[in-house]
């Protein structure tokens, strides 16, 4: 991942997070990769950006819109995803992968420490010495390995993997996705508040929520047995 690459993203996640009809966010790559993270070249480029302008103005921002995003964002990866890439689909609310896929943190080979919030999403993920391990012996895991240590959500066959994983993001498209911006946004807070904080968040939130259209849709059509008409509101 180069500087234009990593500014489509940003301008990309801006349209959607300002689009009302975009009503949740699909994030894959194409070809043998998912993403191999930096791109080396640009970083001993003496013409190129530093190493702290590449982190401060692109990978930092991009984590931070994908979870500050009040839409669900799917990540699928298609592939290898190793260093930036590998954390920046960890940073996503639903993260599957292709049989066929592998993650590696990779930084502890060049010296570096894990970014783009790595150290934050990986240990939460699979616990503190499982997340040391990886990111200092820099393993390759597999997509299997992955889901087993509840690293991501799921894999899919290589055959079904992009209809199987697009049709993730379409039934979350279909959802109540207010309702489901404001869980993203309640998680967000779960892991820096005491439990007496974490309800008071719940009772705002679950309030918020109950004043949506797609509250009272869902009700209305659990009352009158039909299938809901969700409109995102």
């Amino acid at each position: 991942m180069h500087q234009a690459m990593r500014q489509e993203i940003l301008d990309a996640l801006d349209v959607c997070a300002q689009d009302p009809q975009v009503r949740a966010v699909y994030l894959t790559g194409t070809g043998k990769a998912f993403c191999a993270g930096e791109d080396l070249q640009e970083i001993v480029d003496p013409n190129g950006p530093s190493l702290t302008t590449i982190i401060s103005t692109g990978y930092n921002p991009m984590v931070l819109k994908i979870r500050n995003l009040e839409k669900p964002v799917v990540c699928a990866v298609n592939g290898v995803a190793a260093g930036a890439g590998a954390n920046i689909a960890l940073a996503c609310d639903i993260t599957v992968a292709t049989a066929s896929a592998s993650f590696t943190q990779a930084f502890s080979k060049i010296g570096l420490i894990p970014d783009s919030g790595g150290t934050w999403t990986l240990p939460r993920l699979v616990g503190l010495q499982r997340a040391a391990a990886l990111m200092m012996l820099s393993d390759k895991i597999s997509a299997t390995d992955a889901a087993a240590m509840g690293m991501i959500w799921k894999v899919y066959p290589d055959e079904s993997f992009a209809a199987d994983s697009l049709k993730l993001a379409e039934t979350l498209a279909q959802m109540p996705t207010r309702g489901l911006a404001l869980t993203k946004m309640a998680l967000n807070q779960a892991f820096s508040n005491d439990f007496a904080a974490q309800l008071a968040v719940e009772d705002a939130y679950q309030s918020a929520a109950g004043q949506t259209h797609d509250y009272q849709e869902g009700v209305a059509a659990f009352l009158e047995k039909r299938k809901p008409v969700f409109k995102g509101e």
